[in-house]
């Protein structure tokens, strides 16, 4: 289901996706038409805009905590244009799984938007960088950043973004093991629970920063 109350982007998402074959079961322009298309048919996963009708402030994403609450079973995947960081830290208050935030500015290809869409279909969590940036910029655990080396601070941003331990040595072109001595420095340093499962081990983090 998408909810995006700009008519154009929503008939092209609407076009796009069912040229790659999904089906789009709903595709609504305000928060209170998407709760009630969700709750008579729960989709796989929905795309959320932020700023929705009646007032264009966070209608999308109170709508977006809603789902996570009552639908804990459908992936929310929120495409805007701006970052509401203390939303995207609510967004992960529960332990759920299958949740995404991509700046509509910086989504640069099609594939990039329909990789992030399926991978919070399958129920992990993507975050975009700039919304990472910004929660580390605001984060008041700044004693405990202080604790990382800088290559444990990148692996820390990349781990937020929802990457797994091979995509991350890919990036940095080391080797999965050096990724994840650093991810477990990471752990201890910042005292988190650690867990084997990626998506709680990003859901983890980015708590830890958005709290």
């Amino acid at each position: 289901m998408i909810a995006e109350d700009s008519a154009l982007l929503r008939a092209g998402l609407v076009r796009l996706l069912t040229d790659e074959g999904h089906e789009v079961t709903a595709a609504v322009g305000d928060a209170d038409a998407l709760l009630a298309a969700v709750a008579a048919e729960p989709p796989d996963v929905t795309v959320v805009d932020v700023r929705m009708p009646p007032s264009h402030t966070d209608e999308g994403l109170r709508a977006a905590l809603r789902l996570r609450s009552e639908h804990p079973q459908v992936g929310v995947l929120v495409l805007s244009q701006y970052v509401e960081q203390r939303y995207a830290a609510e967004l992960l208050a529960a332990d759920t799984r299958g949740v995404g935030y991509l700046l509509k500015d910086r989504v640069g290809r099609v594939e990039e938007f329909l990789s992030a869409l399926e991978r919070v279909h399958d129920g992990d969590t993507v975050f975009d960088p700039e919304v990472v940036r910004r929660l580390l910029a605001r984060t008041r655990h700044t004693d405990d950043l202080d604790l990382l080396t800088d290559r444990e601070r990148i692996v820390l941003t990349l781990m937020a973004q929802g990457h797994t331990n091979t995509a991350i040595a890919q990036q940095l072109f080391v080797s999965r093991s050096a990724v994840e001595k650093h991810t477990n420095a990471v752990f201890d340093k910042l005292r988190l629970p650690r867990d084997d499962g990626t998506n709680r081990r990003v859901l983890a983090v980015l708590r830890f920063l958005g709290s």
